[in-house]
């Protein structure tokens, strides 16, 4: 897939997210729609976020970074992108559960941090020919 159409699609893909959000947000009661307007809400949430903050990253550094290919791009605003998704997300469900505190957010963004730490130092394994 070339890179245009990646951009492309996880676009066209990020409105429809935004669209299920709204639709979940304006038409489901989280009262009434129990667990699974919950789910909806958090899950639509989720991949509209990805989706924004992947398309977004993805263009910031392929304007801003020269010199890097442009898949290294892809890959780094996509892990990105996931990571601070899960973290909202994650934010939102220990709010709803009323355990939302400074060292909860501490953790997660500590968790986050380093994982993108782990990602960023490991090697690529070599190929033997």
């Amino acid at each position: 897939m070339s890179l245009s159409r990646y951009v492309l699609v996880m676009s066209f893909a990020t409105l429809v997210a935004w669209g299920a959000f709204l639709l979940v947000l304006f038409n489901v009661d989280p009262y009434d729609g129990g667990v699974i307007g919950r789910a909806l809400f958090l899950t639509s949430l989720f991949f509209a976020l990805f989706g924004t903050l992947s398309v977004a990253g993805f263009l910031a550094r392929a304007r801003w970074r020269k010199g890097i290919p442009l898949y290294w791009h892809v890959l780094n605003a996509f892990r990105q992108a996931l990571l601070v998704s899960l973290v909202c997300v994650a934010s939102l469900i220990l709010q709803a559960g009323r355990l939302l505190t400074w060292w909860n957010i501490l953790v997660l963004l500590l968790a986050a941090t380093l994982l993108e730490i782990f990602f960023i130092t490991r090697q690529p394994k070599r190929q033997h020919i």
